[in-house]
Protein backbone atom coordinates (compact mmCIF):
# COMPACT_ATOMS: atom_id res chain seq x y z
CA UNK A 1 0.00 0.00 0.00
CA UNK A 2 1.27 3.64 -1.09
CA UNK A 3 0.45 7.11 0.38
CA UNK A 4 1.93 10.22 -1.15
CA UNK A 5 1.77 13.46 0.47
CA UNK A 6 2.92 16.62 -1.49
CA UNK A 7 2.10 20.08 -1.60
CA UNK A 8 0.51 19.42 -5.24
CA UNK A 9 -1.93 16.91 -3.73
CA UNK A 10 -2.45 13.69 -2.16
CA UNK A 11 -1.88 10.43 -4.02
CA UNK A 12 -2.31 6.43 -3.04
CA UNK A 13 -3.60 3.19 -3.16
CA UNK A 14 -7.17 2.39 -2.23
CA UNK A 15 -7.27 -0.41 0.75
CA UNK A 16 -4.83 -0.96 3.78
CA UNK A 17 -4.38 1.10 6.96
CA UNK A 18 -4.56 5.07 7.86
CA UNK A 19 -1.67 6.96 7.00
CA UNK A 20 -0.40 3.66 4.82
CA UNK A 21 -2.45 4.26 2.27
CA UNK A 22 -5.19 6.00 0.23
CA UNK A 23 -7.96 5.34 3.41
CA UNK A 24 -11.43 7.14 3.88
CA UNK A 25 -9.39 8.73 6.85
CA UNK A 26 -6.70 10.41 5.08
CA UNK A 27 -9.13 11.34 2.69
CA UNK A 28 -11.52 13.43 5.06
CA UNK A 29 -8.48 15.20 6.67
CA UNK A 30 -6.49 16.36 3.80
CA UNK A 31 -10.42 17.36 2.46
CA UNK A 32 -10.99 19.65 5.81
CA UNK A 33 -7.07 20.66 5.58
CA UNK A 34 -7.91 22.19 1.97
CA UNK A 35 -11.26 23.81 2.95
CA UNK A 36 -10.59 25.34 6.14
CA UNK A 37 -7.63 27.28 4.48
CA UNK A 38 -9.72 28.42 2.03
CA UNK A 39 -12.96 29.29 4.75
CA UNK A 40 -10.29 31.73 6.15
CA UNK A 41 -12.01 35.20 4.57
CA UNK A 42 -14.66 37.24 5.23
CA UNK A 43 -17.11 35.70 2.32
CA UNK A 44 -18.78 32.16 1.89
CA UNK A 45 -16.05 29.52 0.41
CA UNK A 46 -16.81 27.77 -2.71
CA UNK A 47 -15.42 24.74 -4.12
CA UNK A 48 -15.68 23.03 -7.84
CA UNK A 49 -15.42 19.15 -7.56
CA UNK A 50 -14.71 16.75 -10.61
CA UNK A 51 -13.28 13.46 -10.96
CA UNK A 52 -12.23 11.32 -13.34
CA UNK A 53 -14.04 7.33 -13.98
CA UNK A 54 -11.99 5.29 -11.87
CA UNK A 55 -13.92 2.32 -10.03
CA UNK A 56 -12.61 4.33 -6.38
CA UNK A 57 -13.90 7.89 -7.73
CA UNK A 58 -17.40 8.01 -6.71
CA UNK A 59 -16.16 6.87 -2.83
CA UNK A 60 -13.77 9.54 -3.05
CA UNK A 61 -16.11 12.25 -4.56
CA UNK A 62 -18.84 11.51 -1.67
CA UNK A 63 -16.09 11.30 0.81
CA UNK A 64 -14.96 14.50 0.05
CA UNK A 65 -18.07 16.61 -0.62
CA UNK A 66 -19.72 15.61 2.73
CA UNK A 67 -16.34 16.83 4.72
CA UNK A 68 -16.45 20.01 2.66
CA UNK A 69 -20.27 20.66 3.59
CA UNK A 70 -19.30 19.60 6.99
CA UNK A 71 -17.08 22.51 7.73
CA UNK A 72 -19.93 25.14 5.63
CA UNK A 73 -18.57 25.03 2.11
CA UNK A 74 -20.55 25.38 -0.83
CA UNK A 75 -19.90 22.40 -3.70
CA UNK A 76 -20.08 23.12 -7.35
CA UNK A 77 -20.28 19.47 -8.58
CA UNK A 78 -19.76 18.45 -11.94
CA UNK A 79 -19.41 15.15 -11.50
CA UNK A 80 -17.49 13.01 -14.37
CA UNK A 81 -15.30 15.90 -15.77
CA UNK A 82 -11.81 16.11 -17.52
CA UNK A 83 -8.51 18.10 -15.55
CA UNK A 84 -8.79 20.94 -17.59
CA UNK A 85 -12.45 21.08 -17.37
CA UNK A 86 -12.43 21.63 -13.82
CA UNK A 87 -9.71 23.96 -14.06
CA UNK A 88 -12.21 26.37 -16.40
CA UNK A 89 -15.29 25.35 -14.06
CA UNK A 90 -13.29 26.93 -11.13
CA UNK A 91 -12.52 30.07 -12.79
CA UNK A 92 -16.43 30.45 -14.48
CA UNK A 93 -17.52 29.81 -10.81
CA UNK A 94 -15.30 32.74 -9.21
CA UNK A 95 -14.92 29.55 -6.69
CA UNK A 96 -12.14 30.13 -4.19
CA UNK A 97 -10.82 26.19 -5.14
CA UNK A 98 -10.99 23.27 -7.16
CA UNK A 99 -10.43 19.65 -6.10
CA UNK A 100 -9.74 17.09 -8.89
CA UNK A 101 -10.43 13.21 -8.02
CA UNK A 102 -7.75 11.74 -10.00
CA UNK A 103 -4.29 9.76 -10.02
CA UNK A 104 -3.74 10.87 -13.99
CA UNK A 105 -1.80 7.96 -15.36
CA UNK A 106 -1.50 5.46 -12.24
CA UNK A 107 -3.12 2.20 -12.23
CA UNK A 108 -6.96 1.49 -11.33
CA UNK A 109 -6.02 0.78 -7.67
CA UNK A 110 -4.97 4.73 -7.11
CA UNK A 111 -6.79 7.55 -6.87
CA UNK A 112 -5.61 11.30 -5.88
CA UNK A 113 -6.88 14.32 -4.90
CA UNK A 114 -5.46 17.35 -7.27
CA UNK A 115 -5.73 21.14 -5.16
CA UNK A 116 -6.61 24.07 -7.36
CA UNK A 117 -6.44 27.77 -6.35
CA UNK A 118 -9.41 30.34 -7.63
CA UNK A 119 -7.39 30.87 -11.10
CA UNK A 120 -8.31 27.33 -11.53
CA UNK A 121 -4.26 26.37 -11.65
CA UNK A 122 -2.65 24.39 -9.09
CA UNK A 123 -1.89 25.53 -5.36
CA UNK A 124 1.39 27.25 -4.71
CA UNK A 125 4.38 25.70 -2.90
CA UNK A 126 3.33 27.92 0.16
CA UNK A 127 -0.52 26.80 0.11
CA UNK A 128 0.47 23.25 -0.37
CA UNK A 129 2.93 23.35 3.12
CA UNK A 130 0.06 25.17 4.81
CA UNK A 131 -2.71 22.31 3.82
CA UNK A 132 0.16 19.53 4.58
CA UNK A 133 0.38 21.09 8.19
CA UNK A 134 -2.96 21.75 8.72
CA UNK A 135 -4.06 17.76 7.77
CA UNK A 136 -0.94 16.89 9.64
CA UNK A 137 -2.73 18.62 13.14
CA UNK A 138 -5.83 16.85 13.05
CA UNK A 139 -7.68 19.72 14.71
CA UNK A 140 -11.01 20.98 12.76
CA UNK A 141 -13.75 23.00 13.40
CA UNK A 142 -17.19 21.79 12.43
CA UNK A 143 -20.38 24.18 11.64
CA UNK A 144 -23.87 23.73 13.34
CA UNK A 145 -26.54 22.52 11.17
CA UNK A 146 -27.58 26.11 9.88
CA UNK A 147 -24.65 26.81 8.35
CA UNK A 148 -24.03 23.71 6.86
CA UNK A 149 -22.78 24.22 3.17
CA UNK A 150 -24.88 23.15 -0.34
CA UNK A 151 -24.19 21.04 -3.17
CA UNK A 152 -25.54 22.30 -6.92
CA UNK A 153 -24.87 19.89 -9.46
CA UNK A 154 -23.71 21.29 -13.00
CA UNK A 155 -22.28 20.05 -16.28
CA UNK A 156 -19.46 22.09 -17.33
CA UNK A 157 -18.21 19.78 -20.85
CA UNK A 158 -20.21 21.95 -23.26
CA UNK A 159 -19.12 25.18 -21.56
CA UNK A 160 -15.41 24.14 -21.92
CA UNK A 161 -16.02 22.80 -25.71
CA UNK A 162 -18.00 26.23 -26.52
CA UNK A 163 -14.76 27.79 -25.39
CA UNK A 164 -12.41 25.49 -27.44
CA UNK A 165 -14.37 26.52 -30.52
CA UNK A 166 -14.47 30.33 -29.82
CA UNK A 167 -10.89 30.10 -30.21
CA UNK A 168 -9.39 31.98 -33.65
CA UNK A 169 -6.74 29.54 -34.20
CA UNK A 170 -9.59 26.60 -34.14
CA UNK A 171 -10.47 26.25 -37.37
CA UNK A 172 -13.58 23.81 -37.56
CA UNK A 173 -14.38 24.56 -41.48
CA UNK A 174 -10.46 22.95 -42.32
CA UNK A 175 -11.15 20.41 -40.04
CA UNK A 176 -14.81 19.49 -41.44
CA UNK A 177 -14.01 20.19 -44.95
CA UNK A 178 -10.82 16.94 -44.49
CA UNK A 179 -13.44 14.38 -43.16
CA UNK A 180 -11.03 13.07 -41.05
CA UNK A 181 -11.23 9.34 -39.80
CA UNK A 182 -9.88 9.04 -36.28
CA UNK A 183 -9.48 5.85 -33.76
CA UNK A 184 -9.86 7.13 -30.13
CA UNK A 185 -8.03 5.17 -27.36
CA UNK A 186 -10.27 6.55 -24.18
CA UNK A 187 -8.28 4.14 -21.60
CA UNK A 188 -11.97 3.60 -19.82
CA UNK A 189 -12.59 6.85 -18.13
CA UNK A 190 -13.95 10.60 -18.74
CA UNK A 191 -12.06 10.99 -22.43
CA UNK A 192 -14.53 8.01 -23.57
CA UNK A 193 -17.49 10.85 -23.37
CA UNK A 194 -15.63 14.00 -23.84
CA UNK A 195 -13.06 13.56 -26.64
CA UNK A 196 -15.60 12.05 -28.74
CA UNK A 197 -18.18 14.95 -28.09
CA UNK A 198 -15.24 17.44 -28.70
CA UNK A 199 -14.87 15.67 -32.16
CA UNK A 200 -18.51 15.56 -33.37
CA UNK A 201 -18.32 19.91 -32.63
CA UNK A 202 -15.44 20.22 -34.61
CA UNK A 203 -17.02 18.57 -37.54
CA UNK A 204 -16.13 15.07 -37.18
CA UNK A 205 -18.27 12.45 -38.58
CA UNK A 206 -15.92 9.18 -38.95
CA UNK A 207 -14.98 8.42 -35.46
CA UNK A 208 -14.20 4.77 -34.30
CA UNK A 209 -14.19 4.36 -30.50
CA UNK A 210 -11.86 1.92 -28.52
CA UNK A 211 -11.98 1.36 -25.05
CA UNK A 212 -14.74 4.48 -24.36
CA UNK A 213 -16.67 2.86 -21.72
CA UNK A 214 -15.92 5.45 -18.71
CA UNK A 215 -16.09 2.78 -16.12
CA UNK A 216 -12.54 2.87 -14.35
CA UNK A 217 -11.83 -0.63 -15.29
CA UNK A 218 -8.36 0.78 -17.54
CA UNK A 219 -8.29 -2.04 -20.88
CA UNK A 220 -4.63 -1.41 -20.68
CA UNK A 221 -1.78 1.03 -18.47
CA UNK A 222 -3.33 4.17 -18.78
CA UNK A 223 -0.25 6.31 -18.90
CA UNK A 224 -0.42 7.05 -23.09
CA UNK A 225 3.06 5.82 -23.99
CA UNK A 226 3.58 4.02 -27.31
CA UNK A 227 4.20 0.77 -25.15
CA UNK A 228 0.78 0.66 -23.83
CA UNK A 229 -0.97 2.07 -27.42
CA UNK A 230 -0.33 -0.96 -29.14
CA UNK A 231 -4.30 -1.75 -29.50
CA UNK A 232 -4.59 1.73 -30.86
CA UNK A 233 -1.93 1.61 -33.38
CA UNK A 234 -3.77 -1.61 -34.74
CA UNK A 235 -6.73 -0.69 -34.90
CA UNK A 236 -5.91 2.65 -36.89
CA UNK A 237 -4.54 0.55 -39.46
CA UNK A 238 -7.11 -1.82 -39.70
CA UNK A 239 -10.11 1.29 -39.85
CA UNK A 240 -7.69 2.83 -42.33
CA UNK A 241 -8.09 5.68 -40.25
CA UNK A 242 -6.24 9.00 -40.57
CA UNK A 243 -5.17 9.58 -36.81
CA UNK A 244 -5.22 7.78 -33.38
CA UNK A 245 -6.19 9.94 -30.00
CA UNK A 246 -5.13 8.93 -26.74
CA UNK A 247 -5.28 10.34 -23.52
CA UNK A 248 -4.81 9.29 -19.81
CA UNK A 249 -7.56 9.25 -17.63
CA UNK A 250 -8.35 12.50 -16.72
CA UNK A 251 -7.30 13.87 -20.17
CA UNK A 252 -4.74 16.64 -19.15
CA UNK A 253 -1.97 14.03 -21.61
CA UNK A 254 -2.21 13.58 -25.16
CA UNK A 255 -1.04 11.01 -27.45
CA UNK A 256 -0.93 10.34 -31.20
CA UNK A 257 -1.07 7.80 -33.72
CA UNK A 258 -0.51 8.69 -37.67
CA UNK A 259 -1.98 6.64 -40.46
CA UNK A 260 0.52 4.04 -40.21
CA UNK A 261 0.09 3.63 -37.31
CA UNK A 262 3.14 4.42 -35.86
CA UNK A 263 2.99 6.97 -32.61
CA UNK A 264 3.96 10.67 -33.28
CA UNK A 265 5.79 10.69 -29.80
CA UNK A 266 4.27 12.21 -27.43
CA UNK A 267 7.14 14.57 -27.21
CA UNK A 268 6.22 16.29 -30.67
CA UNK A 269 2.18 16.60 -29.79
CA UNK A 270 3.76 19.78 -27.66
CA UNK A 271 5.95 20.56 -30.84
CA UNK A 272 3.42 20.20 -33.74
CA UNK A 273 0.90 22.65 -31.92
CA UNK A 274 3.90 25.25 -31.18
CA UNK A 275 4.76 25.34 -34.60
CA UNK A 276 1.47 25.96 -35.61
CA UNK A 277 0.56 28.64 -32.49
CA UNK A 278 3.62 30.37 -33.66
CA UNK A 279 2.27 31.28 -37.17
CA UNK A 280 -0.25 33.33 -35.80
CA UNK A 281 0.79 34.19 -32.58
CA UNK A 282 4.87 35.07 -31.71
CA UNK A 283 6.48 34.89 -28.54
CA UNK A 284 8.16 32.44 -26.23
CA UNK A 285 7.46 28.93 -25.55
CA UNK A 286 8.12 27.07 -22.20
CA UNK A 287 8.60 23.10 -21.77
CA UNK A 288 10.30 21.45 -18.73
CA UNK A 289 14.12 20.51 -18.40
CA UNK A 290 12.99 16.78 -19.60
CA UNK A 291 11.25 17.62 -22.47
CA UNK A 292 12.71 17.19 -26.20
CA UNK A 293 14.64 19.98 -27.47
CA UNK A 294 12.83 20.10 -31.13
CA UNK A 295 10.61 22.53 -29.44
CA UNK A 296 13.55 24.65 -29.13
CA UNK A 297 14.53 24.47 -32.48
CA UNK A 298 10.88 24.99 -33.29
CA UNK A 299 10.67 28.25 -31.59
CA UNK A 300 13.85 29.57 -32.67
CA UNK A 301 12.88 29.10 -35.97
CA UNK A 302 9.70 31.51 -35.53
CA UNK A 303 11.71 34.67 -34.11
CA UNK A 304 10.77 33.42 -30.20
CA UNK A 305 12.41 32.75 -27.32
CA UNK A 306 12.89 29.01 -25.58
CA UNK A 307 13.00 28.61 -21.76
CA UNK A 308 13.36 25.28 -19.44
CA UNK A 309 11.55 25.03 -16.40
CA UNK A 310 11.34 22.36 -13.69
CA UNK A 311 9.28 19.56 -13.85
CA UNK A 312 5.54 19.76 -12.57
CA UNK A 313 2.90 21.67 -14.43
CA UNK A 314 2.55 24.41 -11.67
CA UNK A 315 6.51 25.14 -12.41
CA UNK A 316 5.90 25.68 -16.03
CA UNK A 317 3.02 27.28 -15.79
CA UNK A 318 5.11 29.85 -13.46
CA UNK A 319 7.71 30.20 -16.24
CA UNK A 320 5.27 30.68 -18.89
CA UNK A 321 3.77 33.72 -16.89
CA UNK A 322 7.52 35.28 -16.58
CA UNK A 323 8.53 34.50 -19.74
CA UNK A 324 5.33 35.88 -21.37
CA UNK A 325 4.95 32.40 -23.29
CA UNK A 326 1.99 31.96 -26.06
CA UNK A 327 2.69 28.43 -25.66
CA UNK A 328 3.70 26.00 -23.00
CA UNK A 329 3.77 22.11 -21.73
CA UNK A 330 5.33 19.12 -21.05
CA UNK A 331 7.06 16.68 -23.31
CA UNK A 332 4.48 13.72 -21.86
CA UNK A 333 1.88 15.39 -24.32
CA UNK A 334 0.89 17.89 -21.74
CA UNK A 335 -0.29 21.19 -23.43
CA UNK A 336 -0.57 24.24 -21.82
CA UNK A 337 -2.48 27.32 -24.42
CA UNK A 338 -2.86 30.78 -21.96
CA UNK A 339 -5.44 31.83 -24.52
CA UNK A 340 -7.40 29.41 -22.96
CA UNK A 341 -6.10 28.95 -19.73
CA UNK A 342 -2.85 27.96 -17.74
CA UNK A 343 -3.36 24.60 -17.34
CA UNK A 344 -2.75 21.41 -19.55
CA UNK A 345 -5.57 20.57 -21.99
CA UNK A 346 -5.91 17.83 -24.28
CA UNK A 347 -8.81 18.67 -26.05
CA UNK A 348 -7.97 22.16 -26.53
CA UNK A 349 -4.48 20.09 -27.79
CA UNK A 350 -6.62 18.01 -30.14
CA UNK A 351 -8.68 21.26 -31.33
CA UNK A 352 -5.34 23.04 -32.28
CA UNK A 353 -3.65 19.85 -33.83
CA UNK A 354 -6.13 19.30 -35.91
CA UNK A 355 -6.43 22.65 -37.25
CA UNK A 356 -3.29 22.67 -38.08
CA UNK A 357 -3.41 19.14 -40.00
CA UNK A 358 -5.95 20.09 -41.99
CA UNK A 359 -4.47 23.35 -43.13
CA UNK A 360 -1.00 21.74 -43.90
CA UNK A 361 -2.60 19.22 -46.71
CA UNK A 362 -0.04 16.75 -45.15
CA UNK A 363 -0.73 13.62 -43.46
CA UNK A 364 0.22 12.79 -40.06
CA UNK A 365 3.30 11.03 -40.73
CA UNK A 366 4.64 13.95 -43.19
CA UNK A 367 3.73 16.62 -40.88
CA UNK A 368 6.41 14.57 -38.55
CA UNK A 369 9.04 14.48 -40.66
CA UNK A 370 9.12 17.72 -41.09
CA UNK A 371 10.39 17.97 -37.73
CA UNK A 372 13.74 17.86 -35.85
CA UNK A 373 14.10 14.14 -34.96
CA UNK A 374 15.52 13.04 -31.24
CA UNK A 375 14.74 10.35 -28.96
CA UNK A 376 14.73 10.08 -25.48
CA UNK A 377 15.41 7.02 -23.55
CA UNK A 378 13.39 7.14 -20.20
CA UNK A 379 14.37 5.24 -17.33
CA UNK A 380 13.74 4.90 -13.53
CA UNK A 381 15.80 3.17 -10.62
CA UNK A 382 13.76 2.07 -7.41
CA UNK A 383 14.52 4.07 -4.45
CA UNK A 384 14.67 2.90 -0.77
CA UNK A 385 14.56 5.04 2.39
CA UNK A 386 17.96 4.89 2.92
CA UNK A 387 18.95 6.73 -0.08
CA UNK A 388 20.83 9.56 -0.27
CA UNK A 389 19.93 11.27 -3.41
CA UNK A 390 21.78 14.43 -2.65
CA UNK A 391 25.31 11.98 -2.48
CA UNK A 392 24.68 10.71 -5.22
CA UNK A 393 23.93 14.05 -6.95
CA UNK A 394 27.00 15.95 -5.67
CA UNK A 395 29.25 12.73 -7.25
CA UNK A 396 27.46 12.80 -10.31
CA UNK A 397 28.32 16.48 -10.34
CA UNK A 398 31.80 15.76 -10.30
CA UNK A 399 32.44 13.08 -12.18
CA UNK A 400 30.68 15.14 -15.28
CA UNK A 401 32.08 18.27 -13.95
CA UNK A 402 33.65 19.57 -17.30
CA UNK A 403 30.02 19.88 -18.97
CA UNK A 404 26.91 22.15 -18.37
CA UNK A 405 25.06 21.64 -15.71
CA UNK A 406 21.18 22.37 -14.32
CA UNK A 407 20.18 22.00 -10.83
CA UNK A 408 16.77 23.73 -10.67
CA UNK A 409 15.18 20.42 -10.78
CA UNK A 410 17.50 17.69 -10.14
CA UNK A 411 20.27 17.78 -12.22
CA UNK A 412 20.65 18.00 -16.17
CA UNK A 413 24.10 17.61 -17.81
CA UNK A 414 24.39 19.02 -21.71
CA UNK A 415 26.45 16.16 -23.45
CA UNK A 416 27.64 17.87 -26.36
CA UNK A 417 24.82 18.07 -28.42
CA UNK A 418 22.75 15.60 -26.05
CA UNK A 419 21.45 15.80 -22.78
CA UNK A 420 20.78 13.42 -19.42
CA UNK A 421 18.16 14.74 -16.71
CA UNK A 422 18.31 13.13 -13.29
CA UNK A 423 15.32 13.75 -10.81
CA UNK A 424 13.17 12.39 -8.05
CA UNK A 425 9.88 11.57 -8.58
CA UNK A 426 6.87 13.77 -7.23
CA UNK A 427 4.53 10.86 -7.60
CA UNK A 428 6.78 7.55 -7.24
CA UNK A 429 9.28 6.39 -4.76
CA UNK A 430 12.27 6.16 -7.93
CA UNK A 431 14.85 8.35 -9.62
CA UNK A 432 13.84 9.08 -13.16
CA UNK A 433 17.04 9.24 -15.96
CA UNK A 434 15.87 10.42 -19.14
CA UNK A 435 18.59 11.19 -22.04
CA UNK A 436 17.80 12.58 -25.80
CA UNK A 437 20.00 12.56 -28.81
CA UNK A 438 19.67 12.05 -32.19
CA UNK A 439 19.34 8.28 -32.29
CA UNK A 440 17.38 5.69 -30.10
CA UNK A 441 20.86 3.97 -29.25
CA UNK A 442 22.49 6.67 -28.05
CA UNK A 443 20.12 8.19 -26.35
CA UNK A 444 19.60 4.12 -24.38
CA UNK A 445 23.44 4.22 -24.21
CA UNK A 446 23.81 8.08 -22.11
CA UNK A 447 20.83 6.43 -19.78
CA UNK A 448 22.29 3.44 -19.04
CA UNK A 449 25.53 5.10 -18.55
CA UNK A 450 24.17 7.17 -16.05
CA UNK A 451 22.03 4.30 -14.10
CA UNK A 452 25.37 1.96 -14.35
CA UNK A 453 27.17 5.36 -12.82
CA UNK A 454 24.61 5.51 -9.73
CA UNK A 455 24.52 1.84 -9.18
CA UNK A 456 28.24 1.82 -8.75
CA UNK A 457 28.12 5.29 -6.71
CA UNK A 458 25.44 2.89 -4.55
CA UNK A 459 27.69 0.26 -4.41
CA UNK A 460 30.42 1.67 -2.98
CA UNK A 461 29.12 2.19 0.44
Amino acid sequence: MSLIKSISGIRGTIGGKSGEALTPIDIAKFTLAFGTILKQKETAAKIVVGRDARISGEMVHNIIIGNLLSIGIDVIDIGLATTPTVEMAVKAEHADGGIIITASHNPKQWNAMKLLNSDGEFISEKIGQDVLKKANSGKFEFVDVDKLGHVTTKDYLDYHIEQILKDVLVDVEAITAKKFKIVVDAVNSVGGIAVPKLLKALGVKDIVELYCEPNGKFAHNPEPLPENLSMLCSEVKQQKADIGIAVDPDVDRLALIDEKGVPFGEEYTLVAVADYVLKFRKGNTVSNLSSTKALKDITLLHGGEYTASAVGEVNVVEMMKSTNAVIGGEGNGGIIYPALHYGRDALMGIALFLTHLATSNKSMHSLRAKYPNYVISKNKIQLDEVMDLDAIMDKIKIKYKQYPQNTIDGLRIDIDQDWVHLRRSNTEPIIRIYAESNTEQTANAIAHKMQNDIIAILKEK
